[in-house]
C-alpha cells in the first residue's frame, strides 16, 4: 500500500500488538473487510473479535466507527489502544455535551482512527452534523444480535445503524456476535443492508471448557464444594441483586475471598471491584449478568450459574468467560426441581397484559410531566423505584412494560449510569444582575456558567461542576452549595449529578388509546422466548447428548462432535469400563511384585480416580492389605 500505510495485516499485528500470527478465521475476516465486503462474523466469547476491526482500521484511510452498547468495553478498549499509541475515542451517554463535542470534532478534523459510540448516540444532532464530514473507512457493529428483534437481547436503538451507510456508501460493515441462530443471522444482514449475504464463523466448540450440570437439593453446599476443590478465580452468576449480596457475604463468612457486582452499584465502585477481581485481589465475583461483557481476564477457571438462564445464547456468552487462556476450566450449572417453574413465572411477568402496558405508559408520562403531543427527543431522569412506590406497581412489571414500549420505538430506558448535572435558568438575564445572594462567590460562579454554556436560558444544558469550579476559582463543594441555593430560590431548574436510569422519548406522547403494540413485539417474541427456553432446558436435562454438541447444534453447526470432557461424555466413558477386569489386573500386578498405589496407577491409561477407587474397594473387601512400607499385597 502507498501513503506509508502498512503492507499486510501481519505487519500491523506485529507492530501494534506484538503477535506473529492470527487466530483461525481472524485473517479471513480481515481479508474480507479489506476487499470491501460486508461481513457477519460469528465468533465465540473470547475469540479475539476486536482485532478483526482494529487491524483493518489501521490499514485503511479514514475513521472506523465501532458501535457497541457496552460503556465498560468502550473505556477499556480505548485505554488499551491509547497505551499502544493508537488514536481512539469513545462517545456515550455518561459524558457531558462539551466532552462529546470535543471527541466528535477530533474524529472529524483530527487523526482519530477508531470512534467507539453507543447506539443511542447515533440519532443525536451532535453526531449527525459531524457525520457528513467524517471520512469513514469501516463500520463495525459489536454485539450485532441486538439489532434483531428475534434475538435474545434486542435493542431498538441498533436499528439506526444502517442510516450511517447513507453517509458512507463505500465503507464495508463488519457485524460481530458470539451468539446468533440462523434466523437472527439473516435478520442482522437484512437490517444492516448487506449488499449480499456473507457469513464467516469459527467453531463454537471450546475443547478446554468442561460443561457440567448438577441437579442438587442444596445449591449452596455444592457450590462451596466446587470452590474448595477447584483452584483459581471464578464468577458465580445469580439472577437478583439481593441474591448476589447475600451469597457474597456467605462466602466471606466461609473465609473465601469474594465480592458482589450488579448495576445498582455506582460506576466507580463497580470499576474498583472489577479491577480487584481482574488483578487477583478478589478470587470470586458473585454477579448478575451486568458483569462480564468486555472483561478481558484469561485465567478464569470456572463459571458457576447459581440460577438457570432463560436462553442458551445467554448461557453460552456467560459460561464462555471461563478458560480463555486455553487451560482446563469448568462451566457449572446448578439446577433444582423448581428452576423451570421460576423461569416460566418470569416469562409470565415479562409480557404484562397490553392494557397494563398502555396504562404504565400513561402513568410514566404523567410522572415525568410530559403532555400529550410533547416530549419527542427529551431525555429525563427517571427514578423507577420512586415511580413504583407512587403508583403501587411492581418493579418487574414496570421494567418489562417499558421494554415492550421500547420495542415499539416509543421510549428508551437507558441503563443506570452516572448522569451529569443539568441546569436551566428560569429567569431573565437582567434578573440575575439584581440577585443579591451568595456574595462574590455567587457572582464568580454565574459568570463562569454564562461564559462556559450557551442556551441555558432556553433549555436544559449538561454542566460539569468541576469545570465551573475551576473557572470560578471555587471548590466543587461550594459550587454545588450555590447551585442548590439558586434552585431553592427558583432561579434555576437544577438536576444534580446522579446515578440513576434515564428515559428517552423517541416520539411525542400519544393519547393512551392511540398507543399501538405491534404483534411481532409481543406475541411473536413471547413465542420465541419460550422456544429459546426449551433449548436451555434440553441442555440442562440432557443425559445422553454431549452438552457441547447441544450448544454447537443450536448455533447451526452441522458437524458437531462429542467433546469428551463434559459430564455426559465422562459418564459414558466411565460406564463402559469393566470394573471386574480392573480388579483382576490390580490383583495380578500385586501378586507378581510389591507396588505402591502410585505405582499401580501408572500402569493404567484410564482415569486415576477410578483405579484408586477400585484399590480402595479391594482393600475393604479383604482382597489386599498395605504393608508397613506402604506397599500393597494380596491377603492369602
Amino acid at each position: 500500500m502507498g501513503n506509508g500505510m502498512p503492507s499486510s495485516p501481519e505487519e500491523v499485528l506485529r507492530k501494534w500488538w506484538g503477535y506473529e500470527s492470527f487466530r483461525p478465521v481472524q485473517r479471513d475476516i480481515i481479508d474480507s473487510i479489506l476487499a470491501g465486503r460486508d461481513t457477519l462474523a460469528l465468533m465465540p466469547t473470547g475469540g479475539g473479535k476486536s482485532i478483526t476491526y482494529q487491524v483493518p482500521a489501521l490499514m485503511l484511510e479514514g475513521l472506523c466507527i465501532v458501535v457497541t452498547p457496552l460503556i465498560a468495553l468502550m473505556k477499556d478498549q480505548v485505554d488499551q489502544l491509547r497505551r499502544r499509541g493508537i488514536a481512539a475515542v469513545a462517545v456515550h451517554s455518561g459524558m457531558d455535551s462539551r466532552r462529546i463535542d470535543i471527541a466528535l470534532d477530533n474524529c472529524t478534523y483530527g487523526d482519530v482512527k477508531l470512534l467507539y459510540i453507543a447506539p443511542e448516540r447515533l440519532a443525536t444532532d451532535a453526531f449527525r452534523v459531524r457525520l457528513r464530514r467524517m471520512n469513514i473507512s469501516l463500520i463495525a457493529v459489536d454485539e450485532a444480535h441486538c439489532i434483531s428483534q428475534w434475538g435474545y437481547d434486542f435493542r431498538p436503538s441498533y436499528l439506526r445503524i444502517a442510516e450511517i451507510r447513507e453517509y458512507a456508501p463505500e465503507a464495508p460493515v463488519l457485524a460481530l456476535t458470539a451468539s446468533a441462530t440462523k434466523l437472527v443471522a439473516e435478520d442482522i444482514m437484512r437490517h444492516l443492508k448487506f449488499q449480499r449475504p456473507h457469513i464467516l464463523r469459527t467453531s463454537f466448540a471450546r475443547p478446554n471448557l468442561s460443561y457440567v450440570v448438577r441437579n442438587v437439593d442444596d445449591k449452596q453446599q455444592h457450590m462451596l464444594h466446587i470452590l474448595q476443590n477447584v483452584a483459581g478465580s471464578g464468577i458465580i452468576y445469580m439472577r437478583t441483586r439481593e441474591g448476589c449480596e447475600q451469597l457474597a457475604e456467605k462466602l466471606q463468612q466461609e473465609g473465601i475471598s469474594a465480592n458482589f457486582y450488579h448495576a445498582g452499584l455506582p460506576s466507580v465502585e463497580r470499576s474498583l471491584r472489577q479491577d480487584d477481581w481482574r488483578e487477583g485481589r478478589t478470587r470470586i465475583m458473585v454477579a448478575t449478568n451486568a458483569f462480564g461483557m468486555g472483561i478481558d481476564k484469561a485465567d478464569v477457571r470456572f463459571v458457576i450459574h447459581y440460577s438457570m438462564c432463560d436462553s442458551l445464547e445467554a448461557y453460552y456468552q456467560e459460561a464462555g468467560r471461563a478458560g480463555r487462556d486455553g487451560q482446563r476450566s469448568y462451566a457449572v450449572l446448578l439446577v433444582d426441581n423448581k428452576d423451570a417453574e421460576r423461569i416460566e413465572r418470569l416469562f409470565d411477568a415479562e409480557y404484562p397484559p397490553i392494557a397494563d402496558i398502555k396504562r404504565i405508559y400513561e402513568l410514566v408520562c404523567n410522572y415525568l410531566q410530559i403532555a400529550i403531543g410533547d416530549g419527542e427527543g427529551a431525555t429525563l431522569q427517571f427514578n423507577i423505584y420512586d415511580f413504583c412506590f407512587a403508583t403501587h406497581l411492581s418493579h418487574t412489571k414496570v421494567v418489562n412494560a417499558l421494554k415492550i414500549l421500547e420495542y415499539n420505538n416509543l421510549v428508551t430506558l437507558l441503563d443506570e449510569q452516572d448522569n451529569p448535572a443539568k441546569l436551566m435558568f428560569c429567569c431573565s438575564r437582567d434578573s440575575l444582575y439584581k440577585l443579591n445572594a451568595g456574595g462574590n462567590d455567587m457572582d464568580s460562579m454565574l459568570y463562569a456558567i454564562l461564559r462556559l454554556y450557551n442556551g441555558v436560558f432556553t433549555h436544559f444544558r449538561t454542566i460539569d461542576e468541576l469545570h465551573i469550579a475551576t473557572a470560578a476559582n471555587l471548590s466543587p463543594e461550594r459550587v454545588h452549595e450555590l447551585l442548590k441555593m439558586l434552585w431553592n430560590m427558583h432561579i434555576i431548574r437544577y438536576i444534580p449529578a446522579s446515578h440513576s436510569p434515564m428515559i428517552h422519548f423517541n416520539s411525542e406522547r400519544l393519547p393512551t388509546n392511540d398507543v399501538f403494540i405491534a404483534p411481532e413485539t409481543y406475541h411473536q417474541r413471547q413465542k420465541l422466548a419460550t422456544e429459546r427456553f426449551k433449548s436451555m432446558l434440553r441442555y440442562a436435562t440432557a443425559t445422553e447428548e454431549c452438552r457441547s454438541k447441544v450448544i454447537e447444534e443450536y448455533f447451526g453447526s452441522e458437524d458437531a462432535q462429542p467433546c469428551g470432557v463434559c459430564d455426559v461424555c465422562r459418564a459414558k466413558r466411565t460406564s463402559k469400563i469393566n470394573y471386574e477386569d480392573i480388579d483382576n489386573q490390580i490383583l495380578s500386578l500385586v501378586a507378581n511384585e510389591s507396588l505402591s498405589v502410585k505405582d499401580i496407577v501408572k500402569r493404567f491409561s484410564i482415569n486415576s480416580a477410578i483405579v484408586v477407587q477400585r484399590i480402595d474397594n479391594l482393600f475393604h473387601e479383604g482382597e489386599i492389605s498395605v504393608t508397613d512400607g506402604g506397599k500393597l499385597k494380596i491377603i492369602e
